[in-house]
Protein backbone atom coordinates (compact mmCIF):
# COMPACT_ATOMS: atom_id res chain seq x y z
CA UNK A 1 0.00 0.00 0.00
CA UNK A 2 1.47 3.33 -1.16
CA UNK A 3 2.70 5.77 1.81
CA UNK A 4 1.71 9.47 2.46
CA UNK A 5 4.35 12.08 2.17
CA UNK A 6 4.26 15.05 3.96
CA UNK A 7 3.39 18.15 1.85
CA UNK A 8 5.28 21.74 2.91
CA UNK A 9 4.75 25.56 1.97
CA UNK A 10 7.44 27.80 3.15
CA UNK A 11 7.30 31.07 2.20
CA UNK A 12 5.54 30.60 -1.00
CA UNK A 13 4.66 33.54 -2.54
CA UNK A 14 2.79 34.28 -6.23
CA UNK A 15 2.25 37.77 -8.43
CA UNK A 16 1.04 38.67 -11.27
CA UNK A 17 1.94 42.20 -12.44
CA UNK A 18 0.78 43.87 -9.14
CA UNK A 19 -1.52 41.36 -8.24
CA UNK A 20 -0.49 38.93 -5.55
CA UNK A 21 -1.97 35.79 -5.75
CA UNK A 22 -0.11 33.86 -2.79
CA UNK A 23 1.19 35.47 -0.09
CA UNK A 24 3.67 34.24 2.53
CA UNK A 25 1.94 30.77 2.49
CA UNK A 26 3.33 28.45 5.22
CA UNK A 27 1.87 25.61 5.87
CA UNK A 28 2.17 21.79 6.84
CA UNK A 29 0.03 18.62 5.43
CA UNK A 30 0.29 15.49 7.20
CA UNK A 31 -0.52 12.37 5.63
CA UNK A 32 -3.18 9.88 7.26
CA UNK A 33 -5.87 12.40 7.50
CA UNK A 34 -7.94 14.77 5.03
CA UNK A 35 -6.38 18.17 4.86
CA UNK A 36 -9.40 20.67 3.68
CA UNK A 37 -7.83 23.71 2.01
CA UNK A 38 -10.56 26.80 2.17
CA UNK A 39 -11.49 30.27 1.55
CA UNK A 40 -13.59 32.08 -0.98
CA UNK A 41 -13.39 32.61 -4.73
CA UNK A 42 -10.42 34.27 -5.52
CA UNK A 43 -8.33 33.39 -2.38
CA UNK A 44 -5.83 31.62 -4.15
CA UNK A 45 -6.14 28.34 -3.61
CA UNK A 46 -6.20 26.95 -7.50
CA UNK A 47 -2.28 28.83 -7.51
CA UNK A 48 -1.01 27.36 -4.18
CA UNK A 49 -1.65 23.65 -5.88
CA UNK A 50 -0.76 24.87 -9.15
CA UNK A 51 2.74 26.08 -7.23
CA UNK A 52 2.99 22.95 -5.73
CA UNK A 53 2.25 20.68 -8.83
CA UNK A 54 4.95 22.68 -11.05
CA UNK A 55 2.57 24.17 -13.02
CA UNK A 56 3.17 27.50 -12.14
CA UNK A 57 6.40 28.89 -10.72
CA UNK A 58 6.47 30.71 -7.39
CA UNK A 59 7.91 34.47 -7.16
CA UNK A 60 9.40 33.23 -3.90
CA UNK A 61 9.13 30.35 -1.35
CA UNK A 62 9.36 26.93 -1.75
CA UNK A 63 6.35 23.78 -1.90
CA UNK A 64 7.79 20.56 -1.44
CA UNK A 65 6.10 16.84 -1.46
CA UNK A 66 8.13 14.59 0.85
CA UNK A 67 11.46 17.05 0.84
CA UNK A 68 11.37 17.35 -3.20
CA UNK A 69 9.61 19.67 -5.68
CA UNK A 70 7.38 18.23 -8.35
CA UNK A 71 9.91 18.48 -10.97
CA UNK A 72 12.60 15.96 -9.08
CA UNK A 73 10.09 13.20 -8.57
CA UNK A 74 11.39 10.05 -10.18
CA UNK A 75 8.33 8.30 -10.96
CA UNK A 76 4.85 11.36 -10.28
CA UNK A 77 2.16 9.91 -11.45
CA UNK A 78 3.04 6.91 -8.91
CA UNK A 79 3.79 9.74 -6.11
CA UNK A 80 1.07 12.36 -6.97
CA UNK A 81 -2.19 11.83 -8.36
CA UNK A 82 -4.22 15.40 -8.76
CA UNK A 83 -7.06 16.66 -10.38
CA UNK A 84 -7.66 19.81 -10.95
CA UNK A 85 -11.07 22.35 -11.63
CA UNK A 86 -10.13 22.90 -15.47
CA UNK A 87 -9.82 18.78 -16.53
CA UNK A 88 -9.98 18.50 -19.77
CA UNK A 89 -11.35 15.47 -22.16
CA UNK A 90 -11.65 14.58 -25.57
CA UNK A 91 -15.02 14.37 -26.29
CA UNK A 92 -14.76 11.98 -29.01
CA UNK A 93 -12.36 9.23 -26.77
CA UNK A 94 -14.00 6.32 -24.25
CA UNK A 95 -13.11 7.12 -20.91
CA UNK A 96 -10.95 3.99 -20.99
CA UNK A 97 -8.71 5.01 -24.21
CA UNK A 98 -8.37 8.38 -22.43
CA UNK A 99 -7.13 6.37 -18.98
CA UNK A 100 -4.70 3.81 -21.15
CA UNK A 101 -2.87 6.82 -22.52
CA UNK A 102 -2.15 7.95 -19.50
CA UNK A 103 -1.41 4.28 -18.50
CA UNK A 104 1.15 3.55 -21.29
CA UNK A 105 3.21 7.16 -20.61
CA UNK A 106 3.94 6.78 -17.37
CA UNK A 107 4.75 2.82 -17.85
CA UNK A 108 2.08 1.53 -15.77
CA UNK A 109 0.22 -2.21 -16.18
CA UNK A 110 -3.30 -1.94 -18.33
CA UNK A 111 -5.18 -3.54 -15.01
CA UNK A 112 -5.06 0.02 -13.17
CA UNK A 113 -7.42 1.27 -15.94
CA UNK A 114 -9.58 -1.12 -14.84
CA UNK A 115 -8.89 -0.46 -11.08
CA UNK A 116 -9.20 3.32 -11.34
CA UNK A 117 -12.83 3.23 -13.22
CA UNK A 118 -13.98 0.84 -10.87
CA UNK A 119 -12.83 2.38 -7.89
CA UNK A 120 -15.01 5.63 -8.69
CA UNK A 121 -17.79 3.69 -10.34
CA UNK A 122 -17.84 4.16 -13.86
CA UNK A 123 -16.86 0.58 -14.64
CA UNK A 124 -20.19 0.15 -16.55
CA UNK A 125 -19.77 3.31 -18.61
CA UNK A 126 -15.60 3.25 -19.11
CA UNK A 127 -16.46 1.94 -23.02
CA UNK A 128 -18.94 5.41 -23.45
CA UNK A 129 -17.45 8.12 -25.23
CA UNK A 130 -16.78 11.29 -22.70
CA UNK A 131 -18.59 13.91 -24.46
CA UNK A 132 -21.86 12.40 -23.33
CA UNK A 133 -20.74 12.01 -19.58
CA UNK A 134 -22.38 14.31 -17.50
CA UNK A 135 -21.05 17.20 -15.39
CA UNK A 136 -20.12 14.47 -12.39
CA UNK A 137 -19.57 11.98 -14.46
CA UNK A 138 -16.46 13.90 -15.63
CA UNK A 139 -15.54 14.77 -11.94
CA UNK A 140 -15.43 10.93 -11.56
CA UNK A 141 -12.64 10.96 -14.62
CA UNK A 142 -10.91 13.15 -13.27
CA UNK A 143 -10.75 11.28 -9.89
CA UNK A 144 -10.13 8.17 -11.77
CA UNK A 145 -6.82 9.66 -13.27
CA UNK A 146 -5.54 10.80 -9.60
CA UNK A 147 -6.33 7.57 -8.75
CA UNK A 148 -4.47 6.17 -11.69
CA UNK A 149 -0.87 5.31 -10.44
CA UNK A 150 -2.07 4.32 -7.09
CA UNK A 151 -0.16 7.53 -5.41
CA UNK A 152 0.35 8.09 -2.09
CA UNK A 153 -0.76 11.36 -2.13
CA UNK A 154 -3.87 13.33 -3.82
CA UNK A 155 -4.06 16.84 -4.61
CA UNK A 156 -7.71 17.57 -5.39
CA UNK A 157 -9.39 20.95 -6.37
CA UNK A 158 -13.44 21.62 -6.00
CA UNK A 159 -13.92 17.45 -6.73
CA UNK A 160 -17.33 17.61 -5.20
CA UNK A 161 -18.41 20.41 -7.77
CA UNK A 162 -21.27 18.55 -10.48
CA UNK A 163 -22.30 15.91 -8.15
CA UNK A 164 -25.52 14.64 -6.91
CA UNK A 165 -26.30 14.02 -3.19
CA UNK A 166 -25.23 10.80 -3.79
CA UNK A 167 -22.12 11.13 -5.74
CA UNK A 168 -21.25 13.99 -2.67
CA UNK A 169 -22.00 10.94 0.13
CA UNK A 170 -19.76 8.60 -1.73
CA UNK A 171 -16.69 11.20 -2.40
CA UNK A 172 -17.02 11.72 1.47
CA UNK A 173 -16.61 8.20 2.01
CA UNK A 174 -13.42 7.63 -0.48
CA UNK A 175 -11.57 10.78 0.53
CA UNK A 176 -12.00 9.37 4.30
CA UNK A 177 -11.19 5.43 2.97
CA UNK A 178 -8.12 6.45 1.43
CA UNK A 179 -6.98 8.98 4.08
CA UNK A 180 -7.19 5.93 6.56
CA UNK A 181 -5.08 3.78 4.41
CA UNK A 182 -2.00 6.52 4.71
CA UNK A 183 -2.25 8.48 2.22
CA UNK A 184 -2.22 12.49 1.95
CA UNK A 185 -5.27 13.78 0.78
CA UNK A 186 -5.57 17.37 0.12
CA UNK A 187 -8.74 19.01 -0.97
CA UNK A 188 -9.77 22.52 -1.71
CA UNK A 189 -13.52 24.31 -1.77
CA UNK A 190 -15.06 26.59 -1.14
CA UNK A 191 -17.60 25.20 0.79
CA UNK A 192 -17.35 25.01 4.75
CA UNK A 193 -20.17 22.91 5.44
CA UNK A 194 -19.22 20.24 3.17
CA UNK A 195 -15.32 20.00 4.19
CA UNK A 196 -16.36 19.88 7.61
CA UNK A 197 -18.36 16.62 7.23
CA UNK A 198 -15.20 15.19 5.26
CA UNK A 199 -12.19 16.89 6.55
CA UNK A 200 -9.78 16.47 9.89
CA UNK A 201 -7.28 18.90 9.43
CA UNK A 202 -8.18 22.16 8.19
CA UNK A 203 -6.07 25.25 6.17
CA UNK A 204 -7.73 28.45 5.41
CA UNK A 205 -6.53 31.13 3.21
CA UNK A 206 -7.63 34.78 2.34
CA UNK A 207 -6.28 37.13 -0.36
CA UNK A 208 -3.43 34.81 -1.18
CA UNK A 209 -2.47 34.55 3.45
CA UNK A 210 -3.00 31.70 6.04
CA UNK A 211 -5.59 32.71 8.28
CA UNK A 212 -5.94 29.42 10.35
CA UNK A 213 -4.93 25.97 10.28
CA UNK A 214 -6.06 23.33 12.62
CA UNK A 215 -8.98 21.15 13.38
CA UNK A 216 -12.22 21.44 12.90
CA UNK A 217 -12.92 21.65 16.70
CA UNK A 218 -10.41 24.48 16.85
CA UNK A 219 -12.14 26.95 14.66
CA UNK A 220 -14.34 28.82 17.43
CA UNK A 221 -12.98 30.39 20.61
CA UNK A 222 -14.20 28.55 23.67
CA UNK A 223 -15.13 31.49 25.36
CA UNK A 224 -17.41 32.36 22.34
CA UNK A 225 -19.18 28.79 23.46
CA UNK A 226 -22.14 28.10 25.87
CA UNK A 227 -24.26 25.51 27.09
CA UNK A 228 -28.48 25.70 26.92
CA UNK A 229 -30.07 23.70 29.50
CA UNK A 230 -33.00 23.36 30.71
CA UNK A 231 -35.09 20.98 33.24
CA UNK A 232 -38.89 20.86 34.14
CA UNK A 233 -37.17 21.65 37.38
CA UNK A 234 -35.56 24.51 36.89
CA UNK A 235 -35.12 25.81 39.85
CA UNK A 236 -33.76 22.98 41.42
CA UNK A 237 -30.95 22.42 38.23
CA UNK A 238 -29.76 26.18 39.00
CA UNK A 239 -29.45 25.47 42.59
CA UNK A 240 -27.01 22.35 41.53
CA UNK A 241 -25.21 24.58 39.35
CA UNK A 242 -24.75 26.89 41.96
CA UNK A 243 -23.82 24.37 44.49
CA UNK A 244 -20.91 23.73 42.20
CA UNK A 245 -20.16 27.22 41.84
CA UNK A 246 -21.28 27.61 37.92
CA UNK A 247 -22.95 30.72 36.94
CA UNK A 248 -26.07 31.00 35.11
CA UNK A 249 -28.45 32.81 32.61
CA UNK A 250 -32.07 32.72 32.38
CA UNK A 251 -33.40 32.59 29.37
CA UNK A 252 -37.41 31.64 28.00
CA UNK A 253 -35.53 28.28 26.73
CA UNK A 254 -33.47 27.13 29.56
CA UNK A 255 -30.42 28.11 31.46
CA UNK A 256 -27.32 29.58 29.46
CA UNK A 257 -23.91 28.54 31.12
CA UNK A 258 -21.25 30.51 29.20
CA UNK A 259 -17.94 28.47 28.67
CA UNK A 260 -19.18 25.32 30.21
CA UNK A 261 -18.97 21.73 28.71
CA UNK A 262 -22.08 20.03 28.23
CA UNK A 263 -20.50 16.52 29.65
CA UNK A 264 -20.09 17.76 32.81
CA UNK A 265 -23.59 19.90 33.34
CA UNK A 266 -25.12 16.77 32.53
CA UNK A 267 -22.94 14.85 35.25
CA UNK A 268 -24.16 17.68 38.13
CA UNK A 269 -27.49 17.05 37.07
CA UNK A 270 -27.70 13.73 37.19
CA UNK A 271 -25.58 13.57 40.46
CA UNK A 272 -28.46 16.18 41.78
CA UNK A 273 -31.65 14.04 40.74
CA UNK A 274 -32.73 16.91 38.61
CA UNK A 275 -33.87 15.04 35.04
CA UNK A 276 -33.24 17.12 31.57
CA UNK A 277 -35.41 18.32 28.88
CA UNK A 278 -32.35 19.86 27.12
CA UNK A 279 -28.42 20.08 26.59
CA UNK A 280 -26.83 21.58 24.04
CA UNK A 281 -23.44 23.63 23.08
CA UNK A 282 -24.30 26.87 21.04
CA UNK A 283 -22.05 29.10 19.65
CA UNK A 284 -21.15 31.19 16.69
CA UNK A 285 -21.74 28.88 13.28
CA UNK A 286 -19.00 27.75 11.26
CA UNK A 287 -20.03 29.80 8.19
CA UNK A 288 -20.03 33.12 11.04
CA UNK A 289 -16.51 32.11 12.00
CA UNK A 290 -15.12 31.44 8.54
CA UNK A 291 -16.38 34.56 7.33
CA UNK A 292 -14.76 36.67 10.43
CA UNK A 293 -11.61 34.76 9.77
CA UNK A 294 -11.36 35.77 5.60
CA UNK A 295 -12.47 39.23 6.14
CA UNK A 296 -9.78 39.88 9.26
CA UNK A 297 -12.38 40.28 11.64
CA UNK A 298 -10.50 38.06 13.74
CA UNK A 299 -7.03 36.31 13.83
CA UNK A 300 -6.35 32.84 14.70
CA UNK A 301 -3.12 32.46 16.64
CA UNK A 302 -2.28 29.61 14.27
CA UNK A 303 -2.33 32.11 11.49
CA UNK A 304 -0.41 34.46 13.24
CA UNK A 305 2.96 32.26 14.53
CA UNK A 306 3.06 31.35 10.43
CA UNK A 307 2.31 34.24 8.61
CA UNK A 308 4.86 36.75 10.75
CA UNK A 309 8.13 34.90 9.58
CA UNK A 310 6.57 34.03 6.15
CA UNK A 311 6.09 37.81 5.68
CA UNK A 312 9.75 38.79 6.93
CA UNK A 313 11.17 36.24 4.68
CA UNK A 314 9.10 36.90 1.75
CA UNK A 315 10.30 38.87 -0.90
CA UNK A 316 8.49 41.64 -2.20
CA UNK A 317 5.71 40.62 -4.49
CA UNK A 318 4.73 44.24 -6.21
CA UNK A 319 6.35 46.97 -7.94
CA UNK A 320 4.39 49.70 -6.48
CA UNK A 321 5.44 51.48 -3.54
CA UNK A 322 2.35 51.69 -1.37
CA UNK A 323 1.60 47.51 -0.31
CA UNK A 324 -1.49 48.45 0.40
CA UNK A 325 -2.75 49.27 -2.46
CA UNK A 326 -1.11 46.15 -3.92
CA UNK A 327 -3.38 44.21 -1.24
CA UNK A 328 -6.54 45.76 -2.56
CA UNK A 329 -5.68 44.78 -5.86
CA UNK A 330 -5.55 41.37 -5.20
CA UNK A 331 -7.79 41.41 -3.17
CA UNK A 332 -10.71 41.81 -6.23
CA UNK A 333 -8.49 40.40 -9.03
CA UNK A 334 -8.65 37.24 -10.66
CA UNK A 335 -4.90 35.79 -11.49
CA UNK A 336 -4.24 34.65 -14.49
CA UNK A 337 -1.44 31.71 -14.89
CA UNK A 338 1.64 33.08 -16.75
CA UNK A 339 3.40 30.81 -19.52
CA UNK A 340 5.29 28.42 -17.60
CA UNK A 341 9.05 29.22 -18.43
CA UNK A 342 8.68 32.66 -19.37
CA UNK A 343 11.49 35.02 -17.86
CA UNK A 344 10.37 38.14 -16.48
CA UNK A 345 6.29 36.67 -16.52
CA UNK A 346 5.56 39.27 -13.92
CA UNK A 347 6.46 42.00 -15.77
CA UNK A 348 4.81 41.38 -19.26
CA UNK A 349 2.70 43.84 -20.74
CA UNK A 350 0.27 42.82 -23.28
CA UNK A 351 0.83 44.77 -26.72
CA UNK A 352 -2.60 46.24 -28.45
CA UNK A 353 -3.11 45.19 -32.11
CA UNK A 354 -3.18 48.12 -34.27
CA UNK A 355 -6.00 49.22 -35.23
CA UNK A 356 -6.40 51.26 -38.05
CA UNK A 357 -9.22 54.48 -38.26
CA UNK A 358 -10.35 55.58 -41.85
CA UNK A 359 -11.55 59.16 -41.86
CA UNK A 360 -12.91 60.19 -45.07
CA UNK A 361 -12.76 63.33 -46.91
CA UNK A 362 -16.21 64.34 -45.96
CA UNK A 363 -14.20 65.07 -42.09
CA UNK A 364 -16.36 68.24 -42.19
CA UNK A 365 -19.73 66.94 -41.74
CA UNK A 366 -20.89 63.45 -38.95
CA UNK A 367 -23.33 61.30 -40.11
CA UNK A 368 -26.34 63.58 -39.40
CA UNK A 369 -25.11 66.39 -40.91
CA UNK A 370 -23.50 68.75 -38.39
CA UNK A 371 -20.05 69.78 -38.13
CA UNK A 372 -17.59 67.37 -36.80
CA UNK A 373 -15.54 67.98 -34.03
CA UNK A 374 -11.77 68.09 -35.03
CA UNK A 375 -10.03 66.70 -32.16
CA UNK A 376 -7.49 63.89 -33.12
CA UNK A 377 -9.43 60.57 -32.88
CA UNK A 378 -8.64 57.98 -30.00
CA UNK A 379 -9.11 54.29 -30.16
CA UNK A 380 -9.64 51.35 -27.63
CA UNK A 381 -7.67 47.90 -28.61
CA UNK A 382 -10.39 45.62 -29.94
CA UNK A 383 -10.74 42.42 -27.96
CA UNK A 384 -7.53 42.47 -25.66
CA UNK A 385 -7.17 42.70 -21.49
CA UNK A 386 -4.65 45.66 -20.40
CA UNK A 387 -2.20 44.40 -18.56
CA UNK A 388 -0.96 46.60 -15.54
CA UNK A 389 2.85 47.90 -15.81
CA UNK A 390 5.01 49.70 -13.50
CA UNK A 391 4.78 53.50 -14.71
CA UNK A 392 8.00 53.89 -13.12
CA UNK A 393 9.70 51.72 -15.25
CA UNK A 394 10.51 52.89 -19.08
CA UNK A 395 9.20 49.35 -20.95
CA UNK A 396 5.75 50.43 -19.50
CA UNK A 397 5.84 52.58 -22.67
CA UNK A 398 5.25 49.22 -24.85
CA UNK A 399 1.55 49.39 -23.27
CA UNK A 400 1.13 52.43 -25.46
CA UNK A 401 -1.55 51.61 -28.25
CA UNK A 402 -0.39 52.64 -31.97
CA UNK A 403 -2.87 53.64 -34.15
CA UNK A 404 -2.08 54.36 -37.83
CA UNK A 405 -2.68 57.29 -40.19
CA UNK A 406 -5.01 55.93 -42.62
CA UNK A 407 -5.20 57.92 -45.65
CA UNK A 408 -8.03 60.46 -47.06
CA UNK A 409 -10.64 58.87 -49.22
CA UNK A 410 -11.71 61.33 -51.68
CA UNK A 411 -15.06 61.55 -53.56
CA UNK A 412 -13.91 61.60 -57.14
CA UNK A 413 -17.45 62.02 -59.03
CA UNK A 414 -19.78 64.36 -57.20
CA UNK A 415 -22.21 62.21 -59.92
CA UNK A 416 -21.81 59.37 -57.36
CA UNK A 417 -23.67 61.55 -54.99
CA UNK A 418 -26.55 60.45 -56.77
CA UNK A 419 -26.14 57.10 -57.18
CA UNK A 420 -27.51 54.33 -54.45
CA UNK A 421 -25.14 51.82 -52.55
CA UNK A 422 -25.39 49.24 -55.21
CA UNK A 423 -24.10 51.41 -57.72
CA UNK A 424 -27.65 52.33 -59.46
CA UNK A 425 -28.85 55.41 -60.44
CA UNK A 426 -31.63 56.43 -57.53
CA UNK A 427 -34.29 57.21 -59.77
CA UNK A 428 -34.10 54.12 -61.65
CA UNK A 429 -34.22 52.40 -58.31
CA UNK A 430 -37.73 54.21 -57.22
CA UNK A 431 -38.98 53.57 -60.65
CA UNK A 432 -38.07 49.96 -59.98
CA UNK A 433 -40.22 50.14 -56.85
CA UNK A 434 -42.93 52.06 -58.07
CA UNK A 435 -43.31 49.23 -60.36
CA UNK A 436 -42.97 46.54 -57.55
CA UNK A 437 -45.80 48.40 -55.83
CA UNK A 438 -48.01 48.23 -58.87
Amino acid sequence: MPEGEVLEFSGVTKSFGRVSAVDGFTARVEPGVVTGFLGPNGAGKTTTMRILLGLVRATSGRALIGGKAYAELADPLRTVGAALEAASFHPGRTAANHLKVYAHAAGLPAGRVDDALGAVGLSDVGGRKVGGYSLGMRQRLGLAFALLGDPGVLVLDEPANGLDPEGIIWMRGLLRELARQGRTVFVSSHLLTEVAQTAQQLLMISHGRLVFQGGVDELSDPADQAVLVDSPDRAGLAAALAAAGIETDALRSGLTVRGGDPAEIGRLALDAGVPLSSLQRRGPSLEEVFLDLVNGARVHPSAAATVAPAMADAAPTTDAPDESAAADDAAGSAPVDAPEGSEGEDDLVSEAPEVEILAPALDAQDLDGNPAHTEPAHTEPADTEPTQADPTDASADADEFLVSEAPDIEVQDPALEAQTLDGEPADDREHDREGDDR
